[in-house]
């Protein structure tokens, strides 16, 4: 009779689709894998199991893709039917395969509660299990966009194996590294992350280190009024789009208090601080970004805050950075600051 949790874990990989079909009913099998939403069974695609071993790993292993939890069948089952106690899980395993209970097992370590696909506290568990850029693909990719020295403050990390859903739901979850940066409100708290996945390999003019999917860039949680946050404002801050723009003029003003608001609509709805004096715009070379910048410079204006255009002289600061290089770049800028944030902000 099995003691032990590897054991048991073992036996039901051999069972995993039978194992499936009887705790993640709302799930459905596509090739290799049992897809559902997530370990609680609720319908979506978010959680793969593996059902036969492959070069890939063990059968019976699962991942969640969109919190990074993972984990065997023994987890499915607690989380599933919410036992705390490993004996619990253990005697719920014998009974699905037909073996004797046990009055005594080994702890086992404990698995976190499951969150909902999408959310801020998932958003929260991608940002915590990635780890610093320095030395990374991440950092790589911005130095490919001309962004030298990346001040970011721990607002970017990298996640190795970020997974990707992409629109045939009968595939599973491709890998790709990512970088990850971290969506805040106001007042610091973490209300969601943004992907841009990147291809280790992929380098070409065309998508600059960007992964060959349809949509490399996606974001979860809650970003309308948030930003990706660089330093903490008070009474001066740099608003823009993209995370490459906003990062482009920190090379030249590192100092500065900035924000990413991630797309021109959402820049639109970006929550100011209530201690902001003076708001830079900076303002793509498109109608959705001067659309954006006009709606925000309204309400900086109903706000008491004075707002200011940073204007890029091509699409946006980062190809500005690319074209020019950073002391052209740095002469064009600092011409559009008032003189006391030149001597305030400029090295």
């Amino acid at each position: 009779m099995p003691r032990d949790a590897s054991e048991l874990a073992r036996r039901l990989a051999r069972e995993a689709e039978a194992v499936c079909r009887q705790y993640l009913s709302n799930g459905r099998r596509a090739g290799r894998y049992w897809l559902v939403g997530d370990v609680q069974n609720t319908p979506g695609r978010s959680l793969f199991v593996r059902l036969y071993e492959s070069p890939k790993g063990p059968a019976g292993k699962w991942t969640d893709a969109a919190t990074g939890e993972h984990g065997d069948l023994l987890d499915i089952i607690r989380e599933r039917l919410a036992l705390r106690d490993f004996r619990d899980v253990a005697n719920e395993a014998r009974r699905f395969l037909n073996l004797p209970r046990s009055t005594s097992e080994p702890p086992a370590s404990p698995v976190r509660p499951a969150v909902p696909r999408g959310s801020r506290e998932a958003a929260r568990r991608l940002f915590a299990i990635s780890r610093p850029i320095e030395g990374t693909l991440t950092e790589h990719y911005l130095q490919r966009r001309g962004i030298a020295d990346v001040h970011h403050g721990d607002s970017l990390r990298h996640q190795p194996r970020c997974y990707y859903h992409g629109p045939d739901d009968e595939s599973p979850p491709e890998i790709w590294p990512a970088m990850i940066a971290c969506v805040t409100d106001v007042d610091g708290m973490i209300t969601g992350v943004h992907r841009t996945w990147l291809d280790p390999e992929g380098f070409g003019p065309n998508r600059l280190g960007k992964a060959p999917i349809d949509t490399p860039r996606r974001a979860m949680g809650d970003l309308l009024g948030n930003a990706v946050r660089f330093g903490v404002a008070n009474d001066v801050l740099v608003a823009g789009e993209g995370l490459e723009t906003v990062l482009s003029l920190r090379s030249v003003l590192p100092t500065m208090p900035m924000a990413a608001a991630l797309s021109a609509s959402h820049l639109a709805a970006l929550l100011l601080p209530p201690t902001l004096r003076r708001l830079y715009i900076a303002c793509d070379a498109d109608a959705a970004g001067m659309g954006a910048a006009a709606a925000l410079t309204s309400r900086a204006d109903e706000a008491g805050i004075e707002a200011i255009a940073l204007s890029p002289r091509l699409g946006d600061f980062d190809e500005d950075l690319r074209a020019l290089g950073l002391k052209e770049l740095r002469a064009a800028v600092c011409t559009q600051l008032t003189p006391q944030d030149v001597a305030r902000f400029l090295p």
